[in-house]
């Protein structure tokens, strides 16, 4: 699949948009749309290393996503693999830029499938470019939202991790 982009600009700091972004657990609050099945892959859902399995409906099925690299707070790259027997390597990018304005920030995200065979290839024309657009552009409204209300985002657990408060 080509590169899906969206871009939105949101009256909160790069700072705190680039902290939503980072912590995987807080994904199902702005991607919940697009994103079903979400469960984390360790029990630590920040920073580098932090990843998620997730099924994207509009890139053609199951997707996993790790965070590889960070730059905070101005890029935040995924990698992963997806679609039939997971042999389909995807890659999403989240830019944070500076607006004019006194505190707000662009935020881009762009979504990409790099298939090797000739069949994922075929599959990958099949998944829509367009309603994917459509979903991540809904999912920044909604990271915008969840930015700018300044009220804590819900988060995921995983599942066994340590339910027992510390003594």
């Amino acid at each position: 699949m080509r590169p899906v982009s969206a871009r939105l600009a949101i009256d909160s700091s790069r700072e705190e948009v680039f902290a939503l972004l980072i912590d995987l657990s807080v994904r199902p609050a702005f991607m919940d749309h697009i994103a079903s099945g979400y469960g984390l892959l360790r029990e630590q859902p920040v920073g580098v290393g932090a990843g998620a399995r997730f099924k994207l409906d509009h890139a053609g099925g199951w997707l996993d996503s790790v965070i590889v690299e960070s730059d905070p707070p101005h890029r935040l790259v995924e990698r992963g693999h997806g679609g039939r027997l997971n042999r389909v390597p995807n890659v999403m990018e989240w830019v944070l830029t500076d607006t004019p304005g006194p505190s707000g920030c662009e935020v881009t995200v762009t979504f990409w499938t790099e298939p090797a065979t000739l069949f994922d290839r075929l599959t990958d024309m099949r998944n829509s470019e367009r309603r994917l657009r459509r979903g991540l552009r809904r999912a920044l409204e909604r990271l915008r939202d969840l930015a700018e209300s300044g009220e804590p985002p819900s988060r995921v657990g995983i599942a066994g991790g340590d339910r027992l408060a510390p003594i």
